[in-house]
């Protein structure tokens, strides 16, 4: 038996090896199980699938074992993103959002995430009542369950999760002002989820990798900037103001300006608030994970507005986006939510939203940075995701907990966080941060300095320090 447990979001495996029939099926016996259990007025699921290898399949296993336990099941046609899954659940009022994915994961995985009836993830302690409830075995014969059966009697359903979303864009955006600006833009699906509903709300825009592919040309969907080098390019030709990427299952953002310079999720989670305090007139509490900038904190001082860290994974931040009165909620891996859509990390949204931001105030990316930094101060953030032996990963973590590191190359700590893995505080708002993924065999980390040249020094002195 496969010990199934459930990372920073999701269950992820490799499709065939862990990732399979049988394991899809004992996962979806616990879900039907605690629907049944703390939703019985709910016993609905919205079930939908990405653009991954046999996403169809998967999502077929899962309907089977939801409908044999008498639950009605709203299946999505073709591939969606994750937040369309989790719009489907908070408008159906379903016990449960599924989705099929494992994001930004390399092509040999896939996964399963959880959603709640709020429309974002499933919280934390909920996620770990599922995992606890997986069978050993299905005990389903799978092959006798009929689906069209189950459509006749009412427990199947087809759900266009695609247009309700487009929908719930075109009534929340200014989709006139960003279509006729005169501003170009780009996207970059990356084989993604995200694919189609672009090509839908901006039919002008520069379309890049927006073909149905599972193997995503070899190619893990994480939208940072070494995996999006032919967008980078495509955009230095000219032609093109802004770039959007997002992730295979499009909640993760990646951004690009003019000239074709990546820009960090740090900087799109000050642009957003901003444009949001400043412009908009919104307000609300800004929750943030730990390997986030600390001039988010500087932004809310200058704002009055009320700041939160979280351990890293989005979950978190949702537990408390479902609670509070939350303006933003972001990581530093780009998923980020704003108020007025759901507490759900959302790449289209993000970047609809600062294409509007520069649509409405005609200046370019790179201008409103600059009015981020009037008030924060410019900064540089870069990542090393570090493969290396688990025992080398073991030792690290054992020398961070025990306080080994006191300096990294020239620059002294002067303290440490350890909300979520170690950040390491040093003089001049300059920092690192170590921590092992939730998700894969990597250790994680970050810097964040003056300038990208001084924040690389940081993660080479990490390097050494650590003997990788």
């Amino acid at each position: 038996m496969t010990k199934i447990k459930f990372g920073t979001d999701g269950w992820r495996a490799i499709i065939a090896q862990d990732f399979t029939v049988d394991n899809v099926a004992r996962v979806s016996v616990a879900v039907a199980e605690w629907v049944l259990a703390k939703h019985p007025a709910n016993k609905r699921i919205v079930l939908g699938h990405d653009c991954r290898f046999a996403g169809e399949l998967f999502a077929e296993t899962c309907a089977k074992v939801f409908v044999s336990r008498g639950i009605e099941v709203h299946l999505a046609q073709g591939f969606v993103s994750t937040p369309m899954v989790s719009l489907g659940a908070l408008r159906m009022n379903a016990g449960m959002g599924v989705i099929l994915t494992a994001s930004h994961n390399p092509p040999s995985y896939n996964g399963y995430k959880l959603k709640g009836i709020h429309g974002g993830p499933l919280v934390p302690e909920e996620v770990q009542e599922v995992e606890d409830m997986i069978p050993a075995e299905h005990g389903i014969d799978l092959a006798s369950i009929d689906l069209g059966k189950a459509r006749k009697d009412g427990l199947l359903h087809d759900i266009a999760l695609e247009d309700m979303y487009v929908e719930h864009v075109e009534k929340s955006f200014d989709m006139k002002a960003i279509r006729e600006c005169g501003m170009r833009w780009g996207y970059d699906a990356m084989y993604g989820a995200g694919q189609n509903v672009v090509r839908r709300l901006l039919p002008d825009a520069t379309l890049l990798h927006c073909a149905y592919n599972p193997s995503f040309m070899g190619q893990a969907p994480e939208p940072i900037h070494k995996n999006l080098g032919e967008f980078s390019a495509l955009i230095k030709q000219g032609g093109i103001d802004c770039g959007l990427a997002t992730d295979g299952d499009a909640d993760r953002i990646g951004l690009y300006n003019g000239r074709g310079e990546f820009v960090d999720s740090h900087h799109i989670i000050l642009l957003l608030i901003h444009y949001l305090v400043k412009y908009k007139g919104f307000t609300g509490k800004v929750v943030v994970a730990v390997s986030t900038t600390p001039k988010v904190k500087k932004l809310c001082d200058h704002y009055g507005l009320e700041y939160q860290v979280t351990k890293i994974g989005f979950k978190w931040i949702c537990g408390i986006m479902i609670k509070e009165d939350v303006l933003l909620g972001g990581e530093e891996s780009g998923g980020i939510a704003i108020k007025g859509h759901i507490p759900e990390r959302d790449g289209i949204w993000m970047g609809l939203t600062i294409w509007e931001f520069m649509a409405k105030s005609g200046k370019t990316l790179d201008e409103l940075i600059a009015e981020v930094y009037e008030i924060v101060g410019p900064f540089a953030y870069d990542r090393n995701d570090l493969h290396i032996s688990e025992a080398l990963k073991q030792q690290v973590l054992k020398s961070c907990e025990e306080g080994r590191f006191e300096r990294f190359g020239n620059l002294p700590v002067r303290r440490v966080e350890t909300i979520d893995g170690y950040k390491y505080h040093f003089d001049d708002e300059q920092w690192l941060m170590i921590r092992a993924s939730g998700t894969e065999p990597v250790l994680r980390c970050y810097a964040e300095s003056s300038t990208l040249q001084s924040a690389g020094a940081i993660l080479q002195a990490c390097k050494q320090a650590i003997g990788a």
